[in-house]
């Protein structure tokens, strides 16, 4: 399912729509020694550039997100267009949503765009916070996979103030090619209320020497929302 520009254009407009009667807008721009998606470097282990704006109204909210990648092909960016529905239910905070992955200057064989909905549920008791969440697309990345899905447990840990230890364990499931569990494990430090810094070690169980953007890897990320 290539999402189409009316499509690209509907989640765009609906993000315009929340950002406008939003009751919170936060931007953030970081740049990263690596982007990392799922144990897999989006850029050719490269650094890159992002940056994003999130609007809440209620318990809705709405945002996008860029940054550079590199696929070894013409594609310049990815650009993702999110919304959902967050919630407490017994104490479990509820995120319900759908994210919009969409590609610039793509081949116009590839069918990189795609969309995924998304649920997932946390709680925090003291310093430590644990989830889960599970992502489905009903056509992924690439022309090659059709359904798709991937699960993931989480967890973090703030020892100390302006310290955070986390990581996640996942599984990417797709109907044609191999299945893969992906993990990462870091820790973020608060330089400010309004910068952090993050060091981050990635991998997966692919095992494949030709596919090197799929090796163990350390990427630091520096952070900055306002």
């Amino acid at each position: 399912m290539k999402i189409t520009a009316a499509c690209a254009a509907a989640l765009a407009l609906l993000a315009t729509a929340g950002v406008a009667s939003a009751q919170d807008v936060s931007f953030n721009v970081g740049v990263t020694t690596d982007y990392v998606f799922r144990g897999i470097s989006q850029n050719n282990e490269e650094p890159a550039l992002q940056g994003g704006v999130d609007a809440t109204f209620g318990s809705f909210y709405v945002g996008g997100w860029a940054s550079n990648v590199d696929f070894g092909d013409s594609t310049k960016a990815e650009v993702d267009i999110y919304g959902g529905y967050k919630t407490e239910v017994s104490g479990f905070a509820v995120d319900l949503g759908v994210v919009g992955y969409l590609y610039t200057s793509d081949p116009s064989t590839s069918d990189y765009d795609y969309l995924e909905v998304k649920a997932a549920v946390s709680r925090a008791v003291g310093p430590v916070t644990v989830g889960a969440a599970v992502y489905y697309s009903p056509d992924f990345f690439g022309a090659a996979d059709d359904e798709a899905t991937y699960v993931e447990l989480n967890g973090a840990f703030a020892p100390f103030s302006r310290w955070t230890i986390s990581g996640a364990v996942g599984e990417q499931f797709t109907d044609v090619s191999d299945d893969y569990v992906t993990w990462n494990v870091g820790a973020t430090y608060a330089l400010s209320d309004t910068v952090a810094f993050d060091v981050r070690y990635h991998d997966n169980d692919i095992d494949s020497p030709a596919l090197p953007i799929a090796d163990g890897r350390v990427n630091a990320t520096i952070k900055a929302l306002f």
